[in-house]
């Protein structure tokens, strides 16, 4: 999470610059970086990061509601029905498995409809049936969103996926 949390703008390199989607974010501020990703970024991370007192509907609808989205019930109960989760809008995250969690959370990311999507080992903490299930779900709401997915993982298969592999090693890319 380290790196893409310098590519998110969540923290601040201690050198040298970092652009996203044409903008040097090491330039701006606190609030500046904020806005960006409420605007143009959605995060996939392996534990979820769900609001553990919301339900997986409101779960989905924050980060419309966070922009004062009037459609935030209905694009966030569409979005968990395409993912299928219309049977469980109303459960919690303690009431849901770790693949629903995770559509959950696929859900919220792509509810916004994120230029870029960073994915921290999306699979991470799922089996491998429930992981493929998953995958298959964000590559096909990715290619549908048109969105750019920035994916840190060590699964191969997984790697291989993607258009495009960048390696790092030892914090070099090979």
């Amino acid at each position: 999470m380290e790196r893409l949390s310098l590519l998110a703008g969540l923290d601040v390199a201690s050198s040298g610059s970092i652009e996203v989607l044409g903008q040097s974010i090491s330039e701006l501020d606190e609030d500046a970086r904020a806005v960006l990703r409420r605007q143009k970024i959605g995060f996939v991370f392996q534990s979820f990061q769900l609001l553990p007192n919301l339900n997986a509907l409101e779960n989905v609808m924050l980060p419309l509601e966070l922009v004062g989205d009037k459609q935030a019930h209905q694009l966030a109960s569409d979005l968990l029905d395409r993912v299928g989760l219309s049977k469980r809008l109303t459960h919690i995250p303690s009431q849901l498995s770790g693949g629903e969690q995770q559509r959950v959370a696929l859900a919220r990311a792509f509810v916004t409809k994120p230029k870029i999507l960073f994915a921290d080992e999306p699979t991470g903490n799922l089996d491998s049936s429930t992981g493929d299930t998953i995958i298959n779900l964000l590559f096909e709401l990715n290619k549908e969103n048109q969105t750019t997915l920035v994916l840190v993982t060590h699964d191969q298969r997984l790697a291989e996926r993607c258009e495009r592999i960048i390696e790092l090693k030892a914090g070099c890319i090979v």
